[in-house]
C-alpha cells in the first residue's frame, strides 16, 4: 500500500473524466468536494446534470473533457469502449494539441492484454498510462475511501500523486508493469463473484431447511462464513431488492475475463468457470439490468424445481 507520493503543484488540480456512471460520478463528487476543477464526458446526459449542481464542467466529447487537463481518468465499462473513448471520432487523442505529454488513467476492469495494448498505443502518441483499477463501490468511490490499484512508471505516479491521494486513501501499489493493476483486479472480481454465489447457495440451502435467513446472516457475519460482498448482496436480495447498485452484467464480465486470465497462464481452477457460468445464467434469465445480487433469486428458482 502506498502512503508517500509527493504532492504536485496546486494549479494542476484540474482533471477530466469520461464515463460518469456509479464509480465515474463518485469520483467526481470526491474531487469536486476536494477542490478539484472536473470536466467530465458522458453519453447519459442526465449523469452531466446531476453534477453540474457541484461545479462540474459538462463536455460534449472526449477530446473536450481531456482538454487543458494533464490527465484523463477513464472509467467506461470494458475495453471496447475504452478504444471508442480514446481513439474514436471526437476521442482523446482528438483533445487540442495532441496526446503528447498527456497521461490517461484507465479504471475499467478489462483484460490485461488490453490494458498493456492500449498503454503501447498511447505511448507511441506520446501519452502516458496508469493502469488503476478501483473496488468498493459509488459510496466508496465519493468518499475517497474505494481501492486502487496502482500500475505505473514511477515518474508518472509521482507527477500524479496528489490526484491519487485525492481518490482513495486505499492506494495499493502494483508496480511499474502496467497490466499488473488490471491482474489484481480479476483476481480480486473472481473471488468476488465466488464468494457471493458461495453466499446465495448457502442462504437457498437455509431457506429449502425453514430457516430465518436475517439470523442466518447475523450468525454467518459473526463466523467463518463471512464476507463482506456476501453479507451486502444477501441483506438486500433477502428483501427482495434487486435494484442495481452493481448491475449483475459487470460480475459476468469480470468472471470471464479472470477465467480466461487465468487459462491464459496455465491456470484453471474448480470455482472460478462454475462461478461464471452462474452469472451468464442471470444474464440468460433477462436479469442483466439488475443487482448482482439477483443470483439468489436464479439459485431459489432452480431450487424450487427439485422435490425434497
Amino acid at each position: 500500500m502506498n502512503t508517500a507520493l509527493s504532492p504536485i503543484a496546486p494549479d494542476s488540480r484540474r482533471v477530466g473524466i469520461v464515463g460518469i456512471g456509479n464509480m465515474g460520478g463518485g469520483m467526481a463528487s470526491n474531487l469536486l468536494a476536494r477542490g478539484w476543477q472536473v470536466q467530465v464526458h458522458d453519453l447519459d446526459l442526465t449523469k452531466v446534470e446531476s453534477l453540474r449542481h457541484r461545479g462540474v464542467m459538462g463536455c460534449a466529447d472526449a477530446a473536450a473533457a481531456a482538454a487543458n487537463v494533464p490527465i484523463t481518468i477513464v472509467c467506461v465499462v470494458d475495453a471496447a469502449q475504452c478504444d471508442d473513448v480514446l481513439w474514436g471520432d471526437r476521442g482523446v487523442h482528438a483533445r487540442p494539441g495532441g496526446l503528447a505529454g498527456h497521461t490517461v488513467m484507465l479504471c475499467p476492469t478489462i483484460a490485461p492484454g488490453d490494458v498493456e495494448r492500449l498503454a503501447a498505443l498511447l505511448s507511441k502518441a506520446g501519452a502516458a498510462t496508469i493502469d488503476a483499477p478501483m473496488s468498493g463501490g459509488p459510496q466508496r468511490a465519493a468518499d475517497g475511501t474505494m481501492s486502487l490499484m496502482v500500475a505505473a512508471a514511477d515518474s508518472v505516479r509521482a507527477s500524479h500523486a496528489e490526484l491519487i491521494n485525492a481518490l482513495s486513501s486505499r492506494v495499493f501499489d502494483l508496480g511499474e508493469r502496467v497490466g499488473n493493476g488490471a491482474k489484481m483486479k480479476l483476481v480480486n472480481n473472481l473471488l468476488a463473484g465466488i464468494n457471493l454465489v458461495g453466499a446465495a447457495e448457502a442462504l437457498t440451502m437455509a431457506q429449502r431447511m425453514g430457516m430465518d435467513l436475517g439470523v442466518v446472516l447475523d450468525v454467518i457475519e459473526q463466523s467463518s462464513g463471512q464476507s463482506w460482498i456476501g453479507s451486502d448482496r444477501m441483506r438486500r436480495a433477502i428483501e427482495n431488492d434487486y435494484e442495481p447498485r452493481a448491475h449483475a452484467t459487470l460480475l459476468r464480465k469480470d468472471t470471464a475475463l479472470a477465467v480466461q486470465a487465468g487459462r491464459d497462464a496455465g491456470f484453471e481452477g474448480p470455482l472460478g468457470a462454475a462461478t461464471s457460468e452462474v452469472f451468464a445464467r442471470v444474464i440468460e434469465q433477462g436479469w442483466a439490468h439488475l443487482d448482482d445480487a439477483v443470483v439468489f433469486r436464479l439459485l431459489n428458482e432452480l431450487s424450487a424445481r427439485v422435490k425434497p
